[in-house]
């Protein structure tokens, strides 16, 4: 369980208990066939629209609750219980990182066509960064548009995009100036369908199973130029914002779900009798239960330290780059140790232990890899 912090208020424990109500009946049920079957409905968007998840941070007058970045860390955690990562990524990509992008961003004309269908799940978005060969390096990207009277050409590839095979529109990042730099990359709405636009197949992965994750295509896709999201030559900024807060969620998610795991093991260690007595009483096991149950604790309060950064309006790019790092690499240690404590009954799929340890290990990858935030963190002390 979430250990209640004064920055949480009665209203974030009350919508935690209506978030932990629809995913313990909504999506954790399905689950296991979700997952076996290596994909879930887009009727599922549709059910978390019409409760209102979606509009978490998005305003009232699109359909949104206008809340902040608390209240939508609230539904993170509680996103842990759904037993699927790939479930919970494919949501949340749409719900907390692309709406939210749209109704900071986008104009009036593109809220209306795409923030308020996209609020109640019923236009599905996704985010086209990474790209074969170039994966975290967001600057070294060859995707291109060039301007051909009203519309943009575009053409290059995206990877690993969630959501890819059945996005109704892509957040594309790509370069319209390329001599600018920085200042040379923009944002284009692609939508399904159009010409030259291939949206793959789904890739195979070791977890996030029931995640749609697709290579994008773009083939001399004409683009109108209504289709420009926010200011020319502001697409890389923006992207790196948007990141900051992509990868607290990604930490958030991980360290919830580690507790859940935790709990879980704890109560197996407790009743599996090993040489005449329960194997939690053996020192190593209790030695490790204690790591992993502080190694949570402290990555909980750096997540936590970096909300208030986040809600206070101050600069913590530094601090979520740790946080990615340590929540993820805890999450990644104690999946491991989790696995090992099951023994062979950790490899079984009723024990979930083993979906846990191989959706875990995407978190030190996705969103920017650990060898990425480093080097962030190292440039902002000064090496």
């Amino acid at each position: 369980m979430t250990i209640p912090i004064e920055m949480f208020n009665e209203e974030h424990e009350l919508f935690r208990a209506q978030c932990r109500r629809f995913i313990e009946s909504e999506l954790a049920p399905n689950a296991d066939a979700w997952e076996t079957a290596k994909d879930f409905p887009d009727e599922v968007f549709r059910k978390v629209g019409a409760a209102g998840f979606f509009g978490i941070r998005v305003p009232e007058q699109y359909g949104g609750a206008g809340g902040d970045h608390l209240m939508a860390s609230v539904w993170i955690e509680e996103c842990s219980r759904a037993g699927s990562g790939g479930v919970v990524a494919g949501i949340n990509m749409h719900g907390l990182i692309i709406l939210p992008a749209l109704a900071q961003l986008a104009n009036e004309e593109q809220k209306q066509r795409f923030l308020v269908p996209g609020v109640r799940g019923e236009k599905i978005g996704a985010l086209g960064l990474t790209e074969p060969g170039v994966g975290s390096d967001l600057f070294n990207c060859a995707s291109i548009a060039k301007r051909d009277g009203d519309d943009w050409v575009l053409n290059g590839a995206k990877m690993f995009i969630t959501n890819g095979c059945r996005a109704d529109f892509v957040l594309v990042l790509c370069k319209t100036r390329p001599e600018d730099g920085h200042g040379g990359f923009s944002t284009l709405i692609v939508e399904k369908g159009m010409k030259g636009f291939d949206q793959g197949k789904r890739l195979e992965k070791l977890g996030w199973h029931a995640s749609d994750t697709a290579e994008l295509v773009f083939d001399n896709v004409r683009v109108p130029s209504a289709n420009l999201m926010g200011q020319e030559g502001q697409g890389f900024y923006n992207a790196m914002a948007n990141l900051e807060w992509e990868r607290l969620m990604m930490a958030l998610g991980s360290i919830a779900a580690s507790q859940l795991v935790w709990d879980r093991t704890m109560e197996y260690v407790q009743t599996r009798q090993a040489f005449g007595r329960p194997i939690g009483r053996f020192q190593v096991n209790r030695h490790k239960m204690v790591d992993m149950a502080t190694g949570i604790e402290a990555a909980r309060q750096l997540n936590y330290h970096c909300l208030r950064l986040l809600l206070a309006g101050r600069p913590c790019l530094k601090e979520v780059s740790m946080a990615k790092i340590f929540a993820c690499e805890v999450t990644d240690s104690v999946a491991t140790t989790c696995l090992q404590l099951h023994g062979g009954y950790g490899y079984m799929k009723e024990y979930k232990v083993e979906r846990f340890f191989r959706d875990a290990r995407l978190n030190t990858i996705g969103g920017g890899t650990t060898e990425i935030m480093k080097e962030i963190i190292g440039k902002l002390i000064g090496l």
